[in-house]
């Protein structure tokens, strides 16, 4: 006999609570996170101090579709187009700015529902929905053909743009790029948005906790993840309308497009951190098979957003890309 034995009907007391502890403890910890949240009640921040903050010059606002986008456009040379990540800003690419405005015409934006741009009025956060915004974004500059790179969700946006508009994309540099279904679970701020109740929640509470988490899940080198990065990252979430609207495009389901990626014409650069823990370095490889003129580059030891870890390099490597059939 067992040392500890139960009655039948507690044992079937028991016996029952164990086959209902996963619901059980979901339901534990999602009390637990509300609680946390209604003590972490965090206000938005106004758009007029995030705008002095993050918004003075080189930045410029542009009114579209009923936006005021937020967006950069310097240097000089043929153009070049940036697109950030899910959570992030255009800020994401200051270093390839810095760097690239010497050959190009360096153009970023916040995207709808991030950074200083804030919400999209109609609620679409789809793939199709930022890239009906990307070519009015290009048409309003008056671009008629430029290079494309984009990060994670800038990625997925940029080759879906490549593949529906082949006309405008001269070449194509994708950082860790989204679009292939997930083999594997999304990041604990993803999933946590993805769960109705809990992302009303997350729209009023405090970000910096899963802030930082995500950063330092971001980045592979941690000292890299700086207060001034915590600090923007935190502020630019508290911008009116953008915590909801992350939870909105985390919950934006999304069908398989990655049969697009084979009708891509434009020569691609696929750029990879070799422990990005969001997308699998596998993907790097998928992309280059599905991409008819291609090339990798993985970066040992770096994480998802190999733009920001290590700026100086990933942006010598674009370059040389960029410019290699121009003469210079």
């Amino acid at each position: 006999m067992n040392a500890i034995s139960y009655s039948s009907e507690a044992g079937r007391a028991a016996r029952g609570w164990l086959l209902r502890w996963p619901a059980t403890v979901g339901l534990f910890i999602f009390a637990l996170v509300a609680l946390g949240a209604v003590a972490n009640l965090k206000s938005d921040i106004p758009l007029e101090t995030l705008k002095q903050r993050y918004g003075q010059p080189p930045s410029k606002f542009i009114e579209l579709d009923g936006l005021a986008v937020h967006y950069r456009d310097e240097g000089a040379g043929p153009p070049l187009v940036l697109i950030h990540g899910t959570g992030a800003s255009l800020h994401t690419w200051q270093k390839w700015s810095g760097l690239l405005r010497r050959d190009f015409r360096v153009i970023r934006m916040d995207l709808p529902g991030f950074g200083l741009t804030g919400p999209e009025p109609s609620g679409d956060y789809t793939s199709g929905a930022y890239v009906r915004f990307l070519e009015s974004l290009v048409e309003k500059l008056g671009l008629q053909r430029f290079d494309l790179a984009g990060n994670s969700l800038g990625g997925f946006i940029a080759w879906r743009y490549a593949s529906a508009h082949p006309e405008r994309v001269h070449k194509l540099i994708l950082v860790d790029a989204a679009g292939y279904p997930l083999r594997h679970p999304l990041p604990l701020v993803f999933r946590l948005a993805r769960i109705p109740l809990l992302s009303s929640l997350l729209a009023n509470m405090d970000p910096r906790p899963l802030v930082v988490r995500t950063l330092r899940e971001a980045y592979a080198d941690p000292s890299k993840v700086t207060p001034e990065l915590m600090d923007r990252y935190t502020d630019l979430s508290l911008r009116a309308g953008n915590r909801r609207a992350f939870s909105d495009r985390a919950s934006t389901s999304e069908p398989d497009h990655a049969s697009e990626i084979r009708n891509i014409a434009a020569p691609a650069l696929i750029m990879w951190g070799s422990l990005d823990s969001f997308l699998p370095v596998a993907d790097a490889e998928r992309f280059a098979r599905d991409l008819p003129h291609s090339r990798v580059i993985v970066y040992e030891g770096v994480g998802h957003v190999p733009m920001e870890e290590i700026g100086s390099q990933s942006a010598a490597d674009a370059k040389a890309f960029l410019l290699e059939d121009r003469g210079r």
